[in-house]
């Protein structure tokens, strides 16, 4: 201790107060990411795009991955989780081939996705899946999910940083909500220009969503993947 003035004490060492340490095992990396289905075609898109804050980590890493012929996957969130969780899907149907002889149905790869993701409902995947392909009648099928496993099949879905902008407008063009005079089946082409449109125009308010523009068009044919830039700031 020492003294300044007269009647007056200073500590001369720092007061000792409570530590806080905190453990924060999830980062949020952006990206938007959606799915279309059609009558006998699926589309399944997203950017590149990873980011973390206002920092861009790189500008080319894939949303989408190709699981079969008919059936892609596509991810947002955490990239780690994300990454964990589509290895996982990957060994899994390559065992279920081994084991039977055929690929896993669009279906069943649904089905599967969310009991695995129920099986760490506890300490979740921060991921949002969509799961895009072509049903066992040959028509397009989109799958949704919680990071806990709860799914539907929709129609369209959009997910990620830009969603709030896009799905509105997906609503809108793809479900004709409010508009049922209007509604009818949109082509493979009609489909794409949307989905090139709904990216283009999110990229001018969202800064987690740019660069790239990955679209993955399944068909009986196959998966073809169509490839557009976006906006790089």
């Amino acid at each position: 201790m020492f003294s300044t003035y007269p009647g007056q004490v200073v500590v001369d060492h720092p007061v000792s107060v409570p530590i806080e340490h905190r453990f924060d095992p999830y980062v949020d990396n952006g990206g938007t990411l959606l799915s279309i289905a059609g009558e006998d075609f699926c589309i399944v898109a997203a950017d590149t795009r990873q980011s973390e804050g206002y920092s861009i980590n790189s500008r080319y890493v894939p949303k989408s991955v190709k699981l079969s012929d008919k059936t892609v996957i596509s991810m947002g969130g955490c990239y780690a989780d994300c990454l964990t969780l589509t290895k996982k899907i990957q060994q899994s149907m390559e065992w279920y081939h081994h084991a039977h002889g055929k690929t896993m149905s669009t279906a069943a790869v649904a089905q599967m996705l969310s009991i695995m993701l129920y099986q760490k409902r506890f300490f979740p995947f921060y991921s949002w899946c969509i799961l895009g392909g072509l049903d066992e009648e040959g028509k397009g099928a989109v799958y949704t999910y919680d990071p806990v496993g709860s799914y539907e099949r929709e129609s369209c879905r959009c997910a990620g940083s830009a969603s709030s902008l896009i799905q509105p407008f997906l609503d809108n063009q793809i479900n004709f909500k409010n508009q049922e005079s209007q509604r009818k089946q949109l082509t493979k082409d009609q489909v794409i220009r949307i989905t090139k449109d709904s990216f283009t125009s999110a990229t001018e308010r969202d800064i987690y969503t740019g660069d790239y523009l990955e679209i993955f068009v399944i068909t009986s044919k196959g998966v073809e993947v169509q490839k557009m830039d976006l906006k790089k700031d």
